[in-house]
């Protein structure tokens, strides 16, 4: 059974940035559900939209604000972090892709606007921050299970900027005692996300009639795959653990690898689809910055918080393959691009 959090959050302040993405946007109605004020953080645009928060059922809308701006602007976020007592730091660039195209773009989100959060954090004495972290800092893993002690590696402009940021959340923790706990989450799948990322690609493809083949790129490389409920639970296991350290990441996975390869054949057994899997060249990363191994030693975070993994990827996809079914049968075949966090 799922742990609700109900006696960590209730009534607590709490500020999620990137609310309007996939993660995100489930860490907003986990909270809520678990009766936090939500102040949540949408990236400003001109349509006036709100992202995946605009999915949010109605007892979750009740107890969220929703703010629209962004992270790149110091003053703004000086303004949205007063009153907060907890900040969930999700908001980042993260498409691995176009970080070869515009690199500049995420030193700016991702190391500059975590350096804004931070310090709007310190200027208003915030309880805690939780940082968001990646395994992509890992780069190809040297020693497996990775455990946090493993050497950083920048094998992609976005790894690097993460790693940037990551540094910048241990500095403030050392620099000026902020309590920033720093969540470093491996691959998470699931509803709402985009199809930037490998799973959603392969499942939308599997069920889009218009498409002959799953066109993917490089099938070898093995992944710590995490259900984004698992996911949720842990940021929300270390923005109330009262063991944690600060400064120092946590890794949160499943401690079992599969290969793409093989999370394609499990898609393809769940849906009953037998396309042929082809590869697409515009698909793979260049040679030296593939991650070839992402396998998470959850060892640290499971001893601070008692977090676990609990939906096994056979699970995860089918609630993820239902999700698609149904996106698909109301909006139609069209490839739906998603948000950017």
């Amino acid at each position: 059974m799922l742990r609700d959090f109900a006696t960590d959050y209730r009534d607590r302040a709490v500020l999620i940035t990137g609310a309007d993405g996939f993660i995100g946007s489930h860490l907003v109605e986990r909270l809520a559900a678990a009766g936090a004020r939500v102040t949540a953080l949408a990236q400003y645009n001109a349509f006036g939209t709100t992202g995946w928060l605009e999915e949010l059922d109605e007892a979750a809308a009740g107890r969220v604000t929703i703010e629209r701006g962004d992270i790149r602007d110091p003053a703004f976020m000086n303004r949205l972090v007063a009153g907060q007592e907890i900040v969930f730091h999700l908001a980042a660039l993260i498409a691995i892709p176009f970080s070869y195209a515009a690199p500049h773009s995420y030193v700016e989100t991702n190391v500059t606007g975590t350096l804004n959060v931070l310090e709007a954090a310190r200027g208003h004495k915030v309880a805690r921050v939780v940082h968001t972290s990646t395994s992509e800092v890992y780069g190809t893993a040297i020693t497996t299970p990775i455990a946090e002690e493993h050497p950083l590696q920048g094998q992609s402009p976005y790894s690097a900027s993460k790693i940037g940021a990551d540094m910048m959340a241990e500095a403030y923790a050392r620099s000026f005692d902020l309590p920033v706990a720093i969540l470093r989450p491996f691959n998470t799948y699931g509803p709402r996300q985009s199809e930037r990322a490998v799973i959603p690609t392969v499942i939308r493809q599997a069920l889009d009639p218009e498409c002959e083949a799953i066109a993917i790129g490089d099938t070898r490389p093995t992944r710590d795959f995490n259900y984004v409920g698992d996911t949720v639970a842990a940021f929300a296991a270390i923005g109330a653990a009262k063991r944690i350290d600060f400064g120092v990441p946590y890794n949160a996975g499943s401690g079992v690898a599969v290969s793409v390869g093989d999370m394609i054949e499990q898609v393809r057994a769940v849906t009953g689809v037998n396309k042929p899997v082809v590869t697409d060249a515009e698909r793979m990363r260049p040679k030296k910055s593939e991650v070839m191994t992402l396998l998470a030693d959850p060892t640290r975070f499971a001893e601070a918080t008692g977090w676990s993994s609990a939906v096994d990827l056979e699970a995860g996809l089918s609630r993820t393959i239902d999700w698609w079914r149904d996106r698909l049968a109301r909006h139609g075949a069209r490839r739906d691009r998603g948000y950017l966090t």
